[in-house]
């Protein structure tokens, strides 16, 4: 199989068409899309509040001026069947059946980056939050019911919101999901359609 190695399995660097950065896609918040389907070179990151503008290479909005992608995944298995070689993991920001283009290990001399500086999001990942989700949401969403809470857990919010009594939506599996942050910080999941 292609990824036989020497060993197991180890964490990788996959080179993908990213479905989201695609002429056809808009994100009227960040307004980095013309309607024409073009690009602009500054963009609205929600981490900033949507309100300031940065050169498009200085952030990680998915609506580039091409549509590849690059994201650091763990290789959770690889299954042979019939001859084909077919790979499976976690952690990837990627829309199913988004193609893959190519996939290399991490070698950790070679991709980490010990000095390096984040810009504006040098403060580092904020805080996950607690999410209190109903059972019977978490069942229509089988095996993805932990990666949407650890989605919602990073507060997908636009970092101007904070109303605590605001209900938010995003799309999740090809569902939408409603949820509200209380003031405490805890995300409670309403409903699912």
């Amino acid at each position: 199989c292609c990824m036989l190695g020497k060993r197991g399995l180890s964490p990788r660097v996959i080179l993908a068409c990213s479905i989201l950065g695609s002429s056809t896609q808009r994100n009227s918040t960040q307004g980095d899309r013309r309607d024409d389907g073009s690009w602009t070179p500054l963009v609205r990151p929600p981490r900033l509040g949507g309100n300031e503008k940065v050169g498009v290479f200085a952030c990680r909005s998915p609506f580039r001026p091409n549509n590849l992608g690059l994201s650091a995944v763990a290789l959770s298995g690889v299954d042979l069947q019939d001859g084909a070689c077919a790979i499976k993991v976690r952690g990837a920001d990627l829309v199913d059946g988004t193609p893959i283009y190519d996939i290399k290990p991490y070698i950790p001399f070679a991709d980490s980056i010990p000095d390096a500086m984040g810009g504006f999001a040098s403060s580092g990942a904020p805080e996950k939050l607690k999410v209190i989700c109903p059972d019977h949401i978490l069942r229509v969403f089988g095996d993805d019911a932990e990666a949407l809470i650890e989605v919602l857990s990073c507060d997908p919010r636009p970092a101007f919101h904070k109303d605590p009594d605001r209900i938010y939506g995003m799309t999740f599996v090809s569902r939408e999901v409603r949820f509200r942050i209380d003031s405490s910080s805890v995300v409670h999941v309403l409903s699912v359609e």
